[in-house]
């Protein structure tokens, strides 16, 4: 609530005349550019051949594929990863939180290390308890990683990923996590955990749509939609905020 004169102190008023003293703000670097955020422009935004009613129905299609049953566990791992960096995990939280409570009572005793690292990463980062002993499977009789793991290239980046899910005392991923960076450190960027959510949907929409899997076209199509349909709210609060 603005003070009214009667309650600035005197020494003020006095000061300045009996006037209000006012601040000398900085225009916004942003000039004009999202004062006026009209529906037309909403319009140029977002794909006019897509409607509420059609991202609806690619959102229920999401559903369905998530809760679907499959004796193939990897599958099911992969389409929640990539639902959730392609950046609309928050559309799905419910059916991903029992889809991978599911996938938490399951004992998987793999010998395939892009699956391992990938359940034991969406499984830690949930919050489940999994103990990083799963990785024992790949070392030597030296204790070290195997050397065949190298040419793994999908195997490798998915164990980079759940290394940075590593607590304390977890020498198995440290010694994973080194021996990655020594192997592999001019091609291995940031870790997903440590990226900004929007930027890195927007590096795996592009990334994603050279994926074989049957379910690129609706999740890809889903997560443009989305994105566009953010940038769109983004603009109007930068508008007011203006």
């Amino acid at each position: 609530m603005a003070l009214q004169d009667s309650e600035v102190p005197a020494s003020i008023l006095n000061a300045t005349g009996g006037n209000r003293p006012t601040a000398s703000y900085h225009p916004t670097l942003w000039g004009e550019k999202f004062l006026d955020c009209s529906s037309a422009d909403d319009s140029v935004a977002m794909d006019p051949t897509i409607d509420q009613d059609e991202f609806e129905g690619l959102k229920q299609k999401i559903k369905n594929m998530l809760n679907s049953p499959t004796d193939k566990s990897f599958q099911k791992l992969s389409l929640i990863d990539a639902v959730q960096r392609l950046g609309v995990a928050y559309h799905f939280e419910r059916e991903i939180e029992d889809e991978l409570e599911k996938l938490s009572h399951d004992e998987y005793d793999g010998n395939d290390v892009h699956t391992v690292a990938l359940r034991f990463r969406l499984l830690r980062q949930q919050g489940y308890r999994i103990s990083c002993d799963i990785f024992s499977g790949f070392k030597d009789d030296q204790g070290k990683f195997k050397v065949s793991l190298i040419n793994d290239v999908a195997g490798m980046l998915s164990l980079y990923e759940a290394a940075h899910l590593r607590i304390h005392g977890e020498d198995i991923l440290d010694d994973a996590l080194l021996s990655l960076l020594l192997t592999w450190n001019q091609w291995l960027l940031k870790p997903i955990r440590r990226g900004l959510p929007r930027l890195e949907a927007i590096y795996y929409i592009d990334l994603y749509s050279q994926d074989d899997s049957k379910d690129k076209a609706i999740l890809l199509k889903f997560a443009k939609l989305d994105f566009c349909m953010l940038q769109v709210i983004h603009r109007k609060e930068l508008s007011i905020i203006t």
